[in-house]
């Protein structure tokens, strides 16, 4: 590795929260207090019961007010100090941002915008942690999450792909790669480019040439990596 701004693709998921305290889907088995993830982040569920949607994510943001970036967040903000960092997260929550990093794509939404039911273009940051029925956008709609639910397309893929079509190194942190379309990214990086998974449950992911696995957490195994680039 040499110290010139090389880009390092960052690819970070649920495990890299649950580090700071924010609980996830898979550990509860895909439930929300008794609450299949179906009823609170889809579509369907928004039609059926809006209230409940709307609980969920002011439950999800004042868990989030509360909790702080972690070793990983911080080890990936000194990586920019010598590489071009881009971070493509699966995660709705601002940990990366609170944390310092400088280039973030949220796949998935942010958890602290809310956006127009009529407009999608209408995004508005949330004040505190509560949206409640009867907020509504400058048009006169119900406000949403800016969320990318289930069954909802993801209009940021095409951008986390061609970022990942020029990425020198890629490094995959608490994912089970079992979402699409974000799993599918490893596949749109160069062939020769080195790969660095850090999980500690390993996912089955494709042979890959220069593919390094680390069952670690990754508060343990993302600092590691970083000092490791830095030293290089």
């Amino acid at each position: 590795m040499s110290n010139q701004k090389q880009k390092v693709v960052v690819l970070t998921g649920a495990g890299i929260s649950a580090e700071s305290g924010l609980a996830t889907f898979r550990d509860a088995d895909g439930l929300w207090e008794g609450h299949d993830v179906m009823e609170v982040a889809s579509p369907e569920g928004w039609r059926k019961n809006p209230e409940l949607v709307l609980e969920f994510y002011n439950q999800r943001r004042k868990s989030a007010l509360d909790v702080k970036p972690n070793a990983a967040h911080l080890a990936l903000v000194k990586l920019e100090e010598m590489f071009d960092v881009r971070i493509i997260t699966q995660n709705v929550d601002d940990l990366h941002e609170r944390a310092g990093s400088t280039h973030i794509l949220h796949l998935h939404g942010k958890l602290f915008e809310n956006r127009s039911t009529q407009d999608s273009s209408l995004i508005y940051p949330v004040q505190g942690w509560e949206l409640k029925l009867g907020d509504l956008c400058e048009k006169g709609s119900q406000l949403r999450p800016n969320i990318v639910w289930f069954g909802e397309p993801v209009p940021l893929i095409e951008q986390a792909i061609e970022e990942t079509m020029t990425a020198d190194y890629l490094l995959v942190i608490g994912t089970s790669l079992q979402v699409y379309p974000a799993a599918g990214l490893l596949s749109y990086a160069p062939h020769d480019t080195p790969i660095y998974l850090v999980d500690p449950n390993t996912p089955a992911v494709s042979h890959r040439r220069n593919l390094t696995i680390l069952k670690e957490k990754a508060t343990e195994g993302v600092p590691k990596i970083v000092k490791q680039f830095l030293a290089s």
